[in-house]
């Protein structure tokens, strides 16, 4: 007989990061898949309005104030959730922003910035919540990590180091948990259109992909939706128990070519 209890029916979800791109996405999805879930971000007014959205179409929400650098939003967030929805079941770690310079221009700060909402703040909640999923012998957390982690490139440094270490956090994780009835996942995401990064200025964005070049970086002008890797999450948190998808990598998909290739073009011989 397995460790973990039973499978509940109802697995109430609480997204860090609800406010807009990947997390919103989610949410929406989630909810129509029939998951109650709670979006947590700083705008909760944002929040709102999916929640809105979610509840026009028959779902169930619910908005709360969340921010991952502060300890006691942390802990108030988990507590209105789950008041609002019940034991919390699935958690979608995705708060966070991304502030681009070159490594001997940014400030420690704005470097310190970057890991404290990107990997402290995910510890925080984290440590926040899985105790009791452990306690119920079961439960979800999901990582949003980036595929800038593994594979890091100009001006990107502070991002792609608060990146690298949450998933060196979130492997050693795996293995503390392992066999307790909770999964933890990371979902790893290439270039994807989300209001992260919106707010950069022009001279600093041709700065940085012009600095990409050499190196062979945004190969292809194609982003993915914010919706390709909600239903990836999807994926992951659906996973019927006895399996784990323990890193999901999803890339956009490079664009067609205007006309077909012809069998004398790919050298294939009829």
């Amino acid at each position: 007989m397995p460790r973990f209890g039973p499978h509940p029916d109802r697995r109430p979800v609480l997204i860090a990061g609800g406010s807009s791109g990947i997390g919103a996405a989610t949410g929406v999805m989630l909810a129509a898949a029939g998951y109650p879930v709670a979006l947590g971000a700083r705008r909760l007014e944002r929040c709102q309005e999916y929640v809105d959205q979610i509840v026009d179409a028959g779902g169930e929400a619910v908005a709360v104030s969340l921010d991952v650098t502060d300890p006691a939003s942390v802990d108030d967030c988990v507590l209105k959730a789950e008041a609002a929805l019940g034991e919390i079941e699935v958690v979608v770690s995705g708060a966070g922003d991304m502030s681009p310079g070159r490594t001997y221009e940014v400030s420690t700060d704005e470097f310190a910035a970057q890991v404290n909402i990107h990997l402290t703040g995910a510890q925080r909640l984290y440590r926040r919540i899985v105790p009791e999923m452990m306690a119920r012998l079961r439960g979800d957390f999901v990582f949003i990590s980036s595929d800038i982690a593994a594979d890091t490139r100009p001006h990107m440094g502070s991002y792609a180091a608060a990146k690298a270490g949450l998933e060196a956090f979130a492997h050693t994780a795996q293995m503390e948990v392992e066999g307790s009835g909770v999964r933890v996942s990371l979902v790893r995401p290439g270039q994807t259109l989300t209001g992260m990064g919106m707010n950069v200025d022009p001279e600093t964005t041709t700065a940085m992909l012009t600095d990409w070049g050499p190196f062979g970086f945004a190969r292809h002008g194609n982003f993915m939706k914010p919706e390709h890797l909600a239903t990836a999450i999807t994926a992951v948190v659906g996973m019927p128990r006895g399996a784990h998808m323990r890193l999901v990598e999803v890339e956009a998909e490079a664009p067609l070519p205007r006309t077909p290739r012809s069998a004398t073009d790919t050298g294939e011989t009829r």
